[in-house]
């Protein structure tokens, strides 16, 4: 007995390394695009345009890779869910690197002419079926080895996301820095893809020695379900999966915009781009432990009111962030992003990978988070190309704060709506929506 425990034990650790790892190494590509197009593609892939129209453009590409990760979450959940949750994560994770450091060799617009977009745009769609794969797969390795505090070791999924936005921006702090000005535009930008490669080879080392959840390999171990888990999905769980998407819609628009919006709109207020990539670099870190510390705390409170707590401070906070930028002031900027991203976004985040996973039953767990997380997870796509055309036909950042407050305001009824989650077990046999019950969660000290 205490040899399987050490056994179950040294597995959890391996999956919610291999998960953070993972996270950190996808998340790195995409959100690196995400950088990148605020400060460089507009300039390199799309110069024959007007500033703020290029950038307008430069985030549309941005967009098409949230517009693809549902597709991801469809495909290799269909897959993760019939035949094992490892398998889905070692592709997904060599398709991201290999487009990534595809796009660092990719000519630009004035060496191709208008291939250069087009074969960016199509990178950019094969990396939101990447992402769309991994969170999935990478949240229920951690939440399906873990036999108590769930939304502690999931939470290490979702605090990738910033950990991958630090080493994105670092990256391209110290390019830009090596290369100079004009250097970062002509080839210094393409370093960071390029050392995706090597974040593959080490993450692909660690994800390689994680076992399949204990979890999946009962499941799979019962007669195979008779309907795809897509059907699956939408025919038992419709209302979970619309609740889910609900949910997490208005934390990805803030996330948009604390991390890919305010970079040109700060940049364009008259802050220096490496001014606002070490505010960015700041607020990222402060994020790892937010979504880390308010995930902890959501096992014992429970996932709702750290969730709600969070969707009503960034409603608040969507009418002071513009205005800290505009004041000119380096501290005021810095606390807009830090408070913003690493305290209010965190907890509205944070507890999302345990409460994705504890809406859909296993066997059709990994399609229905996924396609539920990457579906809201459009909002970040599509929220600097809506945010920036406001901007650009308005002349003021108001508009944007309501539009902001509103998604929030999304999310908080979609979270009273769902009720609390967090005392429902992951080996189930009820495979329909439930309606969880509203109990306050037991306070767990035990190590798993």
């Amino acid at each position: 007995m205490a040899e399987a425990d050490a056994r179950s034990r040294t597995q959890l650790r391996r999956a919610v390394l291999s998960s953070y790892l993972g996270s950190v190494i996808e998340y790195y590509d995409f959100l690196l695009y995400a950088t990148a197009s605020a400060v460089v593609f507009a300039k390199v892939f799309f110069s024959t345009l007007d500033p703020l129209v290029g950038t307008v453009a430069s985030f549309g590409t941005l967009a098409t890779g949230y517009l693809a990760r549902p597709l991801g979450g469809i495909l290799f959940g269909h897959f993760g869910d019939r035949v094992g949750r490892k398998k889905m994560l070692v592709v997904t994770m060599t398709l991201m690197g290999v487009v990534s450091v595809l796009i660092g060799v990719l000519p630009t617009y004035a060496q191709i002419g208008v291939w250069a977009p087009i074969l960016l745009v199509l990178l950019r769609v094969l990396q939101g079926v990447a992402v769309g794969g991994e969170w999935g797969g990478a949240v229920l390795m951690s939440a399906e080895h873990a036999t108590s505090r769930r939304g502690l070791w999931a939470s290490f999924t979702n605090a990738g996301a910033p950990s991958g936005m630090v080493l994105s921006t670092a990256a391209l702090a110290g390019a830009a820095a090596v290369a100079g000005e004009q250097g970062f535009l002509s080839w210094g930008w393409r370093i960071p893809f390029l050392l995706s490669a090597v974040l593959l080879a080490v993450g692909l080392f660690v994800r390689a020695r994680v076992e399949e959840t204990p979890v999946f390999a009962r499941a799979s171990s019962d007669a195979a379900p008779s309907a795809p888990p897509l059907l699956e999905v939408l025919r038992r769980h419709p209302r979970n999966l619309l609740l889910s998407i609900g949910i997490g819609f208005g934390a990805f628009v803030a996330q948009g915009v604390l991390t890919t919006f305010v970079i040109a709109y700060a940049v364009q207020a008259g802050f220096a781009r490496q001014t606002v990539l070490n505010a960015l670099t700041v607020s990222s870190i402060a994020a790892i432990v937010g979504i880390i510390g308010f995930a902890a705390l959501s096992d014992r409170v429970g996932r709702r009111p750290v969730v709600l707590v969070g969707a009503l401070a960034m409603t608040v906070w969507a009418f002071l962030l513009f205005p800290l930028v505009d004041s000119g002031s380096t501290a005021l900027l810095v606390l807009g992003v830090v408070v913003g991203q690493g305290v209010v976004h965190a907890a509205m985040y944070g507890p999302l990978a345990a409460l994705y996973t504890e809406l859909f039953s296993t066997r059709a767990r990994y399609t229905g988070a996924s396609l539920g997380y990457q579906v809201a997870g459009i909002g970040a796509g599509l929220g600097p190309v809506v945010f920036a055309s406001l901007l650009q036909g308005s002349g003021s950042a108001l508009l944007v704060s309501v539009v902001i407050a509103a998604c929030c305001v999304l999310t908080v009824v979609c979270v009273l709506a769902a009720g609390e989650t967090s005392r429902r077990g992951l080996d189930d046999t009820d495979d329909t929506d439930a309606q969880p019950a509203t109990v306050r969660p037991r306070s767990d000290t035990t190590t798993a």
